[in-house]
């Protein structure tokens, strides 16, 4: 099995708390598929850097996937087809860090 980060941009119209139960039906459709999923990291509302379907923001989320390619052919498949999507992009990796990302370890420095 290989190593995927997957981040997602969904529709800033949606609550956070959907977002956190839409990324929990992607993470129980990888766990159907056989995946196995690491860390998922909600990024919050952002400005994107260039309108998408007519907005200008998005909630971010960050899902850390060890699994065949078949369970992510899937899955981005299904995001295709899925309205709250506006867009995703998953990246094979070497190996899955369980350290925060450095989008919220930005985030954590600014706030110190």
């Amino acid at each position: 099995m290989a190593f995927y980060e997957h981040v997602v941009i969904t529709r800033p119209d949606i609550s956070p708390a959907q977002v956190d139960s839409f990324v929990e039906e992607l993470s129980g459709f990888l766990k159907e598929k056989g995946a196995t999923i690491g860390k998922t990291e909600y990024w919050g509302l952002r400005n994107l850097a260039y309108p998408i379907k007519k907005q200008r923001k998005g909630h971010y989320s960050l899902i850390n996937i060890d699994g065949p390619a078949e369970a992510i052919h899937e899955l981005e498949r299904r995001q295709r087809l899925s309205e709250d999507v506006m867009r995703y992009m998953t990246i094979r990796v070497e190996e899955l860090t369980d350290e925060p990302s450095p989008v919220l370890s930005r985030k954590e420095r600014r706030r110190d």
